[in-house]
């Protein structure tokens, strides 16, 4: 596939990294040479100095013949604008990255569809939506729903007080009648496992479990966790992402937001109905002592710096809140804010990759997610008739080892798979894959 990005901002650059790992041809364009070069330097892909707004310049980037165009540059009117000029001109499908949730509302997404921007995304809103999730179920650092809620994908963490730790997967799928749960990955010492039966939970092990709603609470409490209730949420930020999360959340539990730029506190205390807006410096201890740190459920460090949401959730967990959200846009920084123990981790790189990614695809993709502690992605793949995936059961199918399928979707019934288990046409299916394992994945579902 040809895909032309324009903006090689952090997100542009993410993707460009993405689409080349993956062998698309990718044209990368944007005004800064200095950008453009750092790219090549790392990349094999097409760069063009040149503005998205410019005709010339996408005539230049070869915009006629893109499959895929792609305008995350750093404001909203150039990215809707370059993604319109880029449809006019030829460009097979358009996406553009946005700032204004109102523009999500259908009707104003078939407005921008008539006007040559096939999609538009928000990463911010994904962002929050993540984060509003992993409060409404506490124990895990992840939840991610398939299909309407009929799946769910939780990462949870595992340590030595769970009854499963030192079992093997077969041993723990022994201990109940019917297993209702079904382990997909293993993240263990920064290196991602695709399990098999005789493989073993470990204290530490970040396991990504496939389940349902009903089958929830077995691996809860099979995982050790302890529920509790989430009442009292402190917000550090008044991000995109901080403020999305304190309006849609604040009748619901008591909010306090903390904002070090005081014109932005102001502006936000007249926008937010229910949420206590504190001016002030969310790093320092006496601060959060005095805002009573010690009596929050949760923390959500959503900054513009990796570093200060790292550091605060660490002063969070030191003072004894439960659950801990943090921002982090550094990707050096992600696997030690998962080693230090931070509950939940929002990258909007990855969370846009996201979104983006399943457009890459010759099968059925209806979903993809790039998680952000390991290397791996889940798919959510609609079997089609005649392919190899239909052909046999699973244990008779020879599946790669870099890839495990977690559950399917058949006439809106969740199925959590075994090995006799077999997929048939229009299933909905559940798929974890290492990078090596994503087009192997796509084959077996063509």
């Amino acid at each position: 596939m040809k895909i032309l990005i324009s903006g090689a901002g952090e997100v542009g650059n993410h993707l460009a990294t993405l689409f080349c790992n993956e062998d698309h041809d990718v044209i990368l364009m944007d005004e800064s040479p200095a950008k453009l070069r750092k790219a090549e330097d790392h990349l094999d892909l097409i760069t063009v100095v040149g503005s998205g707004t410019s005709i010339d310049d996408l005539k230049n980037a070869q915009v006629k013949s893109c499959d895929l165009f792609i305008a995350v540059p750093p404001y909203e009117e150039v990215s809707i604008l370059s993604a319109m000029l880029a449809k006019k001109l030829g460009a097979a499908k358009t996406i553009a990255r946005i700032n204004n949730f109102e523009y999500l509302q259908s009707e104003n997404k078939e407005y921008f569809r008539q006007l040559g921007v096939d999609e538009v995304i928000f990463p911010e809103h994904l962002g929050a939506r993540e984060i509003m999730a992993s409060l409404k179920q506490v124990g895990i650092r992840q939840m991610f729903e398939f299909s309407d809620g009929r799946l769910l994908l939780y990462a949870v963490k595992i340590r030595n007080n769970a009854p499963i730790v030192g079992l093997s997967l077969s041993e723990a799928s022994a201990l109940h009648e019917t297993n209702e749960y079904f382990t997909v990955a293993i993240n263990r010492d920064g290196k991602t496992i695709i399990p098999r039966g005789k493989d073993t939970f470990q204290h530490n092990d970040l396991a990504y479990v496939v389940t349902t709603k009903s089958g929830a609470e077995q691996l809860l409490k099979d995982a050790g966790k302890i529920k509790y209730e989430v009442k009292n949420v402190m917000i550090l930020g008044g991000s995109r992402i901080g403020k999305k999360v304190a309006k849609e959340l604040e009748h619901e539990y008591y909010i306090k937001l903390i904002e070090i730029d005081r014109d932005k506190s102001n502006r936000l205390a007249n926008m937010l109905e229910n949420t206590l807006v504190i001016n002030g410096d969310g790093r320092n201890l006496n601060l959060l002592k005095d805002e009573g740190i010690g009596k929050t459920d949760a923390f959500i460090a959503v900054t513009d710096n990796s570093e200060v949401n790292i550091l605060a959730c660490q002063l969070a967990k030191k003072m004894g809140v439960k659950k801990t959200v943090a921002e982090v846009e550094n990707m050096d920084y992600i696997d030690l804010a998962e080693n230090i123990g931070i509950g939940t981790i929002i990258n909007k790189k990855l969370i846009a990759a996201s979104y983006i990614y399943r457009y890459t695809f010759k099968a059925n993709v209806s979903y993809v997610k790039c998680l952000t502690a390991t290397d791996a992605d889940v798919l959510e793949l609609i079997a089609q008739e005649g392919s190899k995936i239909t052909k046999a059961t699973l244990k008779d199918l020879d599946l790669p080892k870099d890839m495990n399928i977690g559950g399917v979707i058949r006439n809106g019934e969740a199925i959590i798979p075994n090995g006799a288990t077999r997929i048939l046409p229009d299933d909905r299916v559940v798929v974890f894959a290492l990078p090596s394992g994503i087009k192997k994945v796509e084959r077996m579902f063509l």
